[in-house]
């Protein structure tokens, strides 16, 4: 009875860049023509990665906290000309739609003389384009041209066509017309920092 043996010959890279990583089975009982023998060529230097653990952003220690240890790393105190940054300031003319001091109510008689424009087609819902001199509108002073569009009496019309939201305006039968404001742009309402729908 003869045994064969087999040699498994494992290839692992130290790190994960290797070019080639795999098992090699070599059978001793093969004839030499068949065993073939595969080159292995490692594309990683000793000490990669090595600089960048080292170069560290400047620490926010106290000048009483700070060690030998630190300086000699480079860990020193942060340099006194050195600004703090800021972590997010909320734009000049931002308006939190989320606030309710940023909406208000106008009841308008018709004609309310308030020409409506519909906003980009991302966002949906229409607001004040202009004013009429002699509407309704222009006279009680408290609507502005960009003022959003929100609800028409109890119907909530932000985020609607065009057509339908003005829709709600012209089927009003009320005497005067409950229209609600959101002072702010149709991103600000609508977009990312907008309330939600459920809000």
């Amino acid at each position: 009875m003869k045994i064969t043996t087999s040699t498994v010959v494992l290839v692992l890279g130290a790190s994960a860049p290797a070019a080639v990583s795999g098992f090699s089975f070599v059978s001793r009982s093969q004839p030499q023509c068949f065993q073939t023998r595969q080159k292995v060529q490692l594309q990683m230097a000793l000490f990669d990665g090595m600089k960048d653990a080292f170069n560290a952003p400047p620490s926010t220690l106290d000048a009483q906290r700070e060690t030998p240890i630190d300086r000699w790393m480079g860990w020193n105190t942060k340099p006194a000309d050195m600004e703090a940054v800021s972590v997010a300031e909320a734009p000049v003319d931002f308006v939190d739609s989320m606030e309710v001091a940023n909406y208000f109510t106008a009841a308008l008689e018709k004609p309310m003389g308030i020409v409506f424009e519909e906003n980009e087609e991302d966002f949906g819902g229409m607001f004040v384009l202009s004013l009429n001199d002699d509407g309704a509108a222009a006279k009680g002073g408290i609507v502005e041209p960009g003022d959003q569009l929100v609800a028409v009496n109890d119907i909530k019309v932000s985020g609607m066509a065009f057509d339908e939201a003005l829709g709600a305006i012209v089927n009003s039968e009320t005497d005067k017309t409950q229209l609600t404001f959101f002072r702010g742009t149709d991103a600000q309402l609508y977009g990312p920092t907008g309330a939600s729908q459920e809000w």
